[in-house]
């Protein structure tokens, strides 16, 4: 029993001797030479450019026009036009709605009869004012002459040649002479005043007749422009009220929607501001003459509408720090044909795209050559540098830069894990 591990230690020593021998005599690791071989990588020479600022907003589409149609004045609805439904498109200048307009009718007629009372009056008055001119001028002769004959008589009295009675009957002729002159003389000093309060009556009968054409005037509604109707609530029959909408209608002759921009991007756009201009003037024409906009309906992006900016809407939202600007499409039912071509409606969902004044002489890279605000460059020798940037914007899958770069360095777009600045490179030129 115990014989057998004795003879079992002769071939396990054999075995390790020979292991210990074949690790000795095996030859060293191969040695390989200190420089280490340089990367390939993809480098993109840069050059200045001119670059148009970009920018892309969402909004919902508005009529640039709204037509409320008020009731100013109450009465019965007596006719209604076939096609004042919703939906419809009505073009200018269309009656479009009646309302009864006999009682207006009769103000009417009452008020031309008073101003022809008035008329009556004025001539009448007239008349009078020539006739008693002329019996004026009669009594004012008799009066000339009771007075001379009262002066005659008094001297004959003196003179004891007639009685006393005489000088007396004659001076009450001419008492009463004169009392007709001024009864006269007050009548027609009184003709001005009359006049005028036939004038004042005849104005008011004529404002009356002017508010009474008016109010008949009123009882029509009449498209102001080429519209489509949204809302009508006024049927045949039914009696309407001072001030009551009774039709709601959008213009079809341009479209609006409001894009709100970022500051930064509306910025952009506008580029640099020409020397002397101010930012009244700034936000009043230049939105317009230096940016370029197409409209794309998100249903149908293939639709390109062309657009322009009208101006900027209220003040800017200082919360989302966003510049609404207002942009207008002219003739939104051009070519319209369903569901090939939808028209432009309000409330439709559309996408903007914005383009800004040209910008001459910048850098711009590939938007994964920056990275944490750093460029891998290319340098003297093929070796690679680190070099820090300032980036101004990014569109489009590019980032311009503002400063950190030169036309004529090669900027690195492959991605270097790790990035050691002074490996060795082998840089593969890549158009830009």
């Amino acid at each position: 029993m115990r014989l057998a591990p004795l003879l079992a230690l002769p071939p396990i020593a054999l075995g390790i001797a020979a292991s210990v021998w074949m690790i000795a005599s095996a030859p060293g690791p191969a040695q390989v030479g200190g420089d280490a071989p340089a990367l390939p990588v993809r480098v993109m020479t840069v050059a200045a450019q001119d670059i148009r600022p970009a920018a892309t907003a969402w909004g919902s589409l508005r009529a640039a026009e709204n037509w409320v149609a008020v009731a100013e004045v109450q009465g019965e609805v007596i006719w209604r036009h076939p096609v004042l439904e919703p939906g419809r498109l009505i073009p200018a200048g269309t009656e479009v709605l009646r309302t009864d307009p006999a009682d207006y009718e009769l103000a009417l007629a009452q008020s031309q009869a008073d101003l022809a009372v008035l008329e009556a009056e004025r001539v009448q008055l007239t008349a009078e004012a020539d006739n008693t001119r002329r019996i004026l001028s009669l009594e004012q002769n008799r009066l000339a002459l009771a007075e001379t004959d009262l002066e005659r008589t008094r001297t004959l009295v003196a003179q004891g040649a007639v009685p006393q009675s005489r000088a007396d009957e004659a001076e009450r002729a001419t008492l009463l002479a004169r009392r007709t002159v001024a009864e006269l003389e007050n009548t027609l000093a009184l003709i001005p005043s009359r006049q005028a309060r036939i004038a004042a009556q005849v104005a008011r009968s004529e404002a009356a007749i002017d508010r009474a054409r008016r109010s008949l005037d009123r009882t029509t509604l009449t498209t102001p422009f080429d519209l489509r109707v949204t809302e009508v609530n006024a049927e045949l029959f039914q009696t309407v009220a001072p001030g009551q909408v009774v039709i709601r209608a959008d213009g079809i002759a341009a479209a609006e929607v409001v894009a709100h921009l970022p500051i930064d991007s509306f910025r952009q756009l506008l580029g640099d501001a020409p020397e002397g201009i101010t930012l009244a003037d700034m936000m009043r024409d230049m939105p317009a003459t230096r940016i370029a906009v197409t409209l794309s309906p998100l249903s149908d992006p293939k639709q390109i509408w062309s657009a322009r900016v009208v101006g900027i809407e209220g003040a800017l939202d200082a919360r989302a720090r966003t510049v609404p600007v207002v942009v207008r499409v002219d003739d939104p039912y051009e070519g319209a044909d369903p569901p090939r071509r939808l028209p432009l409606v309000p409330n439709m969902q559309v996408q903007l795209a914005f383009s800004g004044a040209s910008i001459a002489g910048v850098i711009a890279i590939p938007e994964a050559a920056l990275h944490m605000g750093r460029v891998r460059i290319a340098g003297p020798g093929d070796l690679l540098e680190l070099r820090p940037v300032t980036a101004a914007f990014a569109q489009d899958g590019r980032v311009v830069i503002a400063a950190g770069l030169s036309p004529g360095d090669r900027v690195v777009i492959d991605d270097i894990a790790p990035a050691i600045p002074g490996m060795a490179l082998t840089p593969v030129e890549v158009q830009p």
